[in-house]
């Protein structure tokens, strides 16, 4: 009877601080950007989770690549040597709701076919832009730049960058890898709709992709002095049957000489895409 009721007191413990901590959080009032009436965003930020290996709530699997094995999938040949670097970590995933995507039925059948060849397909391995909501979550920090009449987000993946427009910028000219980001504020939440992306970025390594109709609405908002939260919705009636919407938390980057590096890794796949021109090709 007491291990149940230290069991009580313990559950209601964690209830209470977690009502508080969402409390804290809707109650929140983020300090004025310099010359503006909007929450200032600066700063370096990045997001703590397994989405850039699968955005869908997973179990751990033997590799990003598979193939049938005797007992079960194993790794398939092109990732074989690659071991457990290349396995995927277990995720609870982004998707708000916890469910699945609503893809068309020849949106699946892509999907796994791009899952199934994932080293030849994934835009990733050969160092192409990332695209948006997936430059968001990659394993690497980004950072805002806000003054009163400007946004920009400069990304250390691959040097991508975007400008945020605040006016009204119309129709895209042309698809880009990072598309068009129109920007608005809505209270304390900026919100974004990127259209006029290219449709050979994908979400994450597991094959979810999307058609060059991708419409991402995105929302930043201060939930503290150091943590934003992250919402974007998706829409593409020739990938999906309808919306769904992505959401994470995003946390600052504390050190005190946080700041973006060097990750410009097309020099990096120069070989793995140039490489059987060179006069003298290296083995391959």
């Amino acid at each position: 009877m007491a291990s149940m009721n230290d069991g009580i007191r313990w559950l209601t413990l964690l209830t209470g601080i977690v009502c508080a901590t969402v409390v804290v959080a809707a109650d929140y009032r983020a300090p004025r950007a310099p010359g503006s009436k909007h929450p200032d965003l600066n700063g370096i930020w990045q997001a703590l989770n397994e989405a850039n290996w699968d955005v869908e709530r997973h179990m751990a699997r033997a590799s990003l690549q598979l193939r049938d094995g005797p007992m079960g999938p194993v790794p398939a040949i092109p990732v074989l040597r690659m071991g457990a670097v290349a396995a995927v970590p277990p995720g609870i995933g982004v998707i708000a709701g916890g469910g699945r995507i609503p893809y068309t039925e020849a949106g699946l059948k892509q999907k796994q076919a791009n899952q199934a060849d994932w080293i030849n397909r994934d835009p990733e391995v050969k160092c192409y832009l990332p695209g948006v909501p997936r430059a968001t979550y990659m394993p690497h920090p980004f950072q805002i730049f806000q003054n009163d009449q400007a946004l920009f987000i400069a990304y250390q993946y691959a040097g991508a960058v975007r400008e945020i427009y605040l006016d009204d910028p119309g129709e895209a000219p042309a698809d880009s890898w990072m598309g068009q980001s129109a920007g608005h504020w809505e209270k304390d939440t900026l919100v974004v709709e990127v259209t006029g992306q290219l449709a050979d970025t994908w979400f994450d390594r597991a094959g979810n992709h999307h058609s060059d109709q991708l419409k991402v609405t995105e929302r930043y908002t201060p939930m503290s002095a150091n943590h934003l939260w992250y919402e974007a919705r998706i829409e593409d009636p020739a990938t999906f049957t309808e919306a769904w919407t992505i959401a994470m938390p995003l946390y600052r980057r504390m050190e005190p000489d946080a700041r973006l590096m060097d990750f410009k890794c097309v020099e990096f796949v120069e070989e793995l895409l140039y490489g059987e021109f060179r006069r003298q090709p290296l083995p391959r």
